[in-house]
């Protein structure tokens, strides 16, 4: 029988604690439970809802980590639940019943950080929209119950989709260090669930927006609809790779300025101006002479 050793590690969140232990707990799941009816699977996050001063508890790979009420502090009762969770560890006692739902979709998400400090990117290991969609707060968010889940997070300014990501921007209120973990697994089980990230409706109306570009482009001149064609071929791949997007704006024969609109990390990202100009605006101007002599960017 394996002999568990917990570890006490402190987070940057004060009312978090870690219990490491040494050796795994779940089959590569991750679990979150907010109170003892939402822990009816697990046998051990029942137990420890049974003090009265957890909150919510996690159970990832090697460790457990509890969010406390404030009626306590963790220094005063960090041991005892340590002895505890060792206690029932090495009596062999279920962790989590991983019988898998038929609902579940198998689904990992991970957070990579982005050139703009302010917004983080959660990759998932499969396709979760099948366009770009932004929302710039809840009001927007009418058609995304995730989009409107994140916005209910106090620490939520903006959120951004496409193909395989969700890049989040935050107020500066909190560290990501501090809200990484609940974002990452609030997008995790949503996706998991089966529910739809975006509903088939705004689906519909993205499609048909985007169905027909040429109804829209048939104005444009020539160069401004050879700017559009590098900016999806050469740059758009680049800076979704940071998890945001470049839209073409307008094109100014007389001065020679192209607009573009930037959203997801690239909006207010404080390295912008430098990717502009020594990245976008230097391409264009190597690939289309003197039609083009500077590139102003837009917040989306």
């Amino acid at each position: 029988m394996k002999e568990y050793v917990i570890t006490v590690v402190e987070t940057n969140n004060p009312a978090i604690l870690k219990f490491e232990t040494n050796h795994f707990l779940t089959n590569g799941s991750n679990f979150e439970f907010k109170n003892i009816d939402d822990a009816k699977n697990s046998p051990l996050a029942q137990q420890l809802f049974y003090l009265p001063f957890i909150k919510t508890v996690y159970i990832s790979g090697n460790f457990i980590a509890l969010e406390r009420f404030d009626i306590v502090d963790w220094p005063s009762v960090k041991d005892e639940v340590a002895q505890q969770l060792v206690e029932y560890l090495n009596a062999g006692e279920p962790i989590v019943n991983e019988q898998e739902d038929n609902k579940k979709v198998a689904v990992t998400i991970y957070a990579e950080i982005t050139p703009n400090p302010a917004v983080m990117k959660f990759v998932a290991n499969r396709k979760i929209v099948p366009a770009m969609f932004e929302f710039k707060n809840l009001d927007e968010a009418k058609g995304s119950d995730m989009a409107k889940k994140l916005f209910h997070l106090p620490y939520v300014k903006e959120v951004f989709m496409d193909e395989n990501y969700v890049s989040i921007t935050k107020y500066d209120v909190a560290g990501w260090d501090e809200i990484t973990m609940e974002l990452r697994e609030l997008i995790r089980n949503f996706i998991a669930d089966g529910n739809e990230v975006v509903s088939s409706e705004e689906v519909a109306v993205k499609s048909i927006a985007t169905s027909n570009p040429n109804t829209e482009n048939e104005t444009l001149d020539d160069t401004s609809q050879e700017i559009i064609d590098i900016l999806e071929e050469y740059v758009k791949p680049a800076v979704a790779s940071d998890g945001g997007n470049i839209l073409f704006q307008s094109y100014e024969k007389e001065s020679k300025t192209v607009n573009v609109i930037l959203q997801g990390a690239c909006s207010g990202c404080p390295s912008s101006t430098y990717t502009l100009k020594n990245g976008i605006e230097t391409m264009l101007k190597n690939m289309m002479g003197d039609k083009v002599s500077e590139v102003v960017a837009l917040n989306g």
